[in-house]
C-alpha cells in the first residue's frame, strides 16, 4: 500500500511518472545517488514507445512495434550505466528506388554509391555537393556531441565551431532552401530532406524551421549521426534499462496509472487509484501536454503526430524492377515516395486536410542485422521483418479504421510501382499504428513520437538560466517538478538524455544545498 496505516500517504525521494526508458535511466542515476526513488507506470510493463512485440498472433517475431533504431543514445551514457547493448551498424545508408534505377547510399559511401550517383545524373557534380553538404553538416555534429551530457550549451559556444555558410544552411534558414541551391536533382533532395521529417509534420520550407531541428537531431548522435539496430530488437534496451533499475534499488510499480500531481514549493504529491505518494522531486516522463493536466495547470495546444507505422513479416524479400539485390536494397533505409516533389504535395494535402494521394515513407528490414528477434523455426527461412514509416500523415487526416485502411492500401501501390512482383502475397503478419493508435496505447497526446515539437540543444542569445532545470533543459512551471522525458529540452528519440538530465538537475539542486 501507497498510504501509511495511519492514513498519511507514503513518502519517497523522488517519484518518476512513466516508465519510458528516459524514466528508467533517470531512477538509475538517482537511486545510485542514494535517493529512493519510485517509478509509477500505468501499463503492465515498462518502456514506453521502446518496446519489443510478439504483433502477429501465433507467429514468433519480436518486433520493435514503435521505436526502432538507436542513434542519439551516447556511448558514455550506456557505458555509466552498464548496459549490456549490442548495437550494429549496416552497411548501407539508404536505397531510393526511381523509374529504370536506383539511388545505393552506403554508410561509408565507396565505390557502389559513387556508382549509383552516376547513374542517376549522369555526372559526379551532385556526388560531389552530397560530400562536400554531408561534411560541412558533420561539424555540428562534432560541435554538438560533446555537449549533450552536460549542462545546455550556449548557441555562441558552438556556432563559433562551425562555418558561417553551414550554420546558415541548418540553423538559420528553412532546410528547403540549402537543399535546393546545393542539389539539382529531385531524388537526391529527397534523400537530404527525409531526415528533416520523420515524426515531423512541415514543409521542408517551413518558416518556423522545425523541420531544421528534425534534422539536426538525425545526424548528431555520437558525432556521427549512425543510426544503429538494438541486438534483440528496441526491447532489449528497455529490458536492459529495467535490469540495472532494479538492481540499484529503484522501486518499479506497473499498472499504477497517475490521476493527479499537487505540486507545492517543497516537493509534490502524486495521486492515483490506491496510492498516494509524496516526494521532494517528482519527474515527469509523459508528455508536457499530460502533466499540465495532472498538475491542473492551462493546457497548451495538443500536439499532433504525423507518422503511419506499419509492420510486417514477410516470407522472404521481394524482388525489385532495378534488378538490385533485395538484400542490399533493404539493408538499410528504402524510400517510397521521397523525392522533394513528392514530399512537398504530400505535406500540401496534409496540411490542406486530405490523406495525400500517394504513400510517402521508408522501410526499414531488422532481421537482415539481427535474426536474433525471430524464434528458432522462422530463423531459419527466408523469412523478415520489415518496418515502414509513413511521413505527413497527421493525426487529422487519419481519424478512423477505413482512414488507415486506405493509407494501407496507398502504401502497397507506392511499394509495388518499385517491385518486380506484388509485395501482397508475401506478407505473413501485419499491423498498422496511426497517430491516434500510438495515442490510445502509449498516452502520447496526438500521437506525437517527440511529444511536441523537437528544440535547439542550446541556449539561445540572451537566455539566463536561473537554476539547474533550466541549465539542463528540464524545468517547469514547478520547481519541484521536472521533466524527464522526449518532452524536455533535449528530448526525442531512444537517448536516454532527458532522463540524465533530469536526474542531474535534482543532484546539482541538492549539491547546491550542501554547498
Amino acid at each position: 500500500m501507497s498510504v501509511e496505516q495511519d492514513g498519511t500517504p507514503e513518502t519517497t525521494d523522488v517519484v518518476i511518472v512513466g516508465g519510458g526508458h528516459n524514466a528508467l535511466v533517470a531512477s538509475i542515476y538517482l537511486a545510485r545517488a542514494g535517493r529512493r526513488v519510485v517509478l509509477l507506470e500505468r501499463l503492465s510493463h515498462v518502456g514506453g514507445a521502446a518496446i519489443s512485440t510478439q504483433a502477429f498472433e501465433g507467429i514468433d517475431a519480436r518486433l520493435s512495434r514503435y521505436s526502432y533504431l538507436v542513434s542519439l543514445m551516447p556511448q558514455q551514457l550506456v557505458d555509466d550505466l552498464g548496459l549490456r547493448l549490442e548495437l550494429r551498424s549496416r552497411e548501407i545508408a539508404s536505397y531510393t528506388p526511381y523509374d529504370g534505377g536506383g539511388l545505393l547510399v552506403e554508410t561509408t559511401p565507396g565505390p557502389a554509391t559513387e556508382e549509383s550517383f552516376r547513374g542517376l545524373t549522369g555526372s559526379d557534380d551532385e556526388l560531389a555537393a552530397w560530400r562536400a553538404f554531408y561534411a560541412e553538416v558533420g561539424t555540428i555534429a562534432e560541435a554538438i556531441a560533446p555537449t549533450l551530457l552536460a549542462p545546455l550549451p550556449h548557441i555562441g559556444n558552438i556556432r563559433d565551431l562551425v562555418e558561417m555558410d553551414i550554420w546558415t544552411d541548418v540553423v538559420e534558414e528553412p532546410l528547403g532552401t540549402a537543399i535546393e541551391r546545393r542539389f539539382s536533382h529531385d531524388v537526391v533532395r529527397g534523400v537530404v530532406g527525409t531526415d528533416a521529417l520523420i515524426g515531423t509534420f512541415a514543409s521542408l520550407h517551413d518558416p518556423t524551421m522545425v523541420q531544421n531541428r528534425c534534422f539536426l537531431y538525425h545526424l548528431i548522435g555520437n558525432g556521427t549521426g549512425e543510426w544503429r539496430v538494438p541486438v534483440g530488437g528496441m526491447g532489449a534496451v528497455t529490458s536492459e534499462l529495467e535490469r540495472v533499475a532494479r538492481e540499484a534499488g529503484v522501486d518499479i510499480r506497473t499498472g499504477a496509472e497517475v490521476s493527479r500531481i499537487d505540486a507545492r514549493p517543497d516537493g509534490a504529491t502524486v495521486s492515483g487509484d490506491g496510492f498516494v505518494i509524496g516526494g521532494d522531486w517528482v519527474l515527469s516522463g509523459v508528455a508536457p501536454f499530460v502533466l499540465a493536466g495532472l498538475v491542473g495547470d492551462p493546457l497548451s495546444t495538443r500536439p499532433s503526430g504525423s507518422q503511419f507505422k506499419i509492420n510486417l513479416l514477410v516470407s522472404r524479400l521481394p524482388r525489385l524492377r532495378s534488378g538490385i539485390d533485395p538484400a542490399v536494397a533493404f539493408a538499410g533505409t528504402l524510400h517510397v515516395g521521397e523525392s522533394m516533389s513528392e514530399l512537398e504535395a504530400a505535406w500540401a494535402q496534409a496540411a490542406a486536410g486530405s490523406l495525400p494521394d500517394r504513400a510517402a515513407g521508408e522501410l526499414y528490414c531488422h532481421t537482415l542485422t539481427d535474426r536474433s528477434i525471430l524464434g528458432p523455426e522462422l530463423a531459419a527461412t527466408d523469412a523478415q521483418t520489415l518496418t515502414y514509416f509513413g511521413l505527413h500523415t497527421p493525426y487529422e487526416v487519419l481519424p478512423d479504421a477505413a482512414a488507415a485502411a486506405q493509407a494501407y492500401a496507398q502504401f502497397l501501390v507506392a511499394l509495388d510501382e518499385h517491385l518486380a512482383e506484388p509485395i501482397e502475397p508475401l506478407i505473413l503478419g501485419v499491423e498498422h499504428k496511426t497517430p491516434a493508435q500510438i495515442e490510445s496505447a502509449l498516452a502520447m497526446p496526438g500521437g506525437h513520437i517527440f511529444h511536441g515539437d523537437l528544440q535547439w540543444p542550446w541556449l539561445e542569445e540572451g537566455e539566463r538560466p536561473h537554476d539547474p532545470a533550466e541549465r539542463w533543459g528540464v524545468s517547469t512551471a514547478h520547481p519541484r517538478v521536472l521533466l524527464c522525458g522526449s518532452g524536455a529540452r533535449r528530448g526525442g528519440a531512444v537517448s536516454g538524455l532527458a532522463g540524465h538530465h533530469a536526474a542531474h538537475a535534482v543532484l546539482d539542486y541538492e549539491v547546491g544545498q550542501d554547498d
